[in-house]
């Protein structure tokens, strides 16, 4: 029997966060036909912001790391809340990674991994995404990564 997203999770020891609410002018979720738009999510724990800083001052790579899994799982909580289930989604089209760094950091896409690993990990290769990782003179909350995806999903 193949595995399914929402098996996949379970057996990596996954949990999704609870969705977080919009805190400005804006939806979670957009979907037009077959392909799904998710909103940029940061790290939260407890509610709060998470993972707050300057990747390369306060914020190690690794840390960093952690905190963009922290923001894929918020967007794969927004995915199920929004679908019903992770299991309709068919692939992950593009991820977009923001760094909250100093200037002088540029190992941005070893961020990103912590995103796209956890994605591949769950999906397999329909996880195999596009990408782009960018640095951000500053976030919101100054937390350090802001995360946002798109996926392609089936019909309910």
């Amino acid at each position: 029997m193949t595995a399914t997203p929402e098996s996949r999770l379970a057996e990596l020891g996954l949990a999704l966060p609870a969705p977080s609410a919009p805190i400005a002018n804006f939806v979670p979720c957009v979907q037009s036909g077959s392909t799904l738009y998710v909103s940029g999510q940061v790290p939260r724990e407890d509610g709060r912001f998470a993972h707050v800083g300057k990747v390369g001052r306060e914020v190690s790579t690794e840390q960093a790391q952690a905190a963009a899994r922290q923001c894929a799982l918020a967007v794969l909580a927004l995915v199920r809340q929004h679908l019903g289930t992770l299991d309709r989604v068919r692939r992950v089209c593009m991820v977009q990674c923001f760094v909250n760094a100093v200037p002088e950091f540029t190992d941005h896409p070893a961020v990103a991994n912590g995103a796209s690993d956890l994605l591949v990990a769950l999906f397999g290769e329909a996880g195999r995404h596009a990408r782009f990782a960018v640095g951000a003179g500053s976030l919101p909350g100054n937390v350090a990564v802001e995360v946002a995806a798109t996926f392609e999903v089936a019909a309910a």
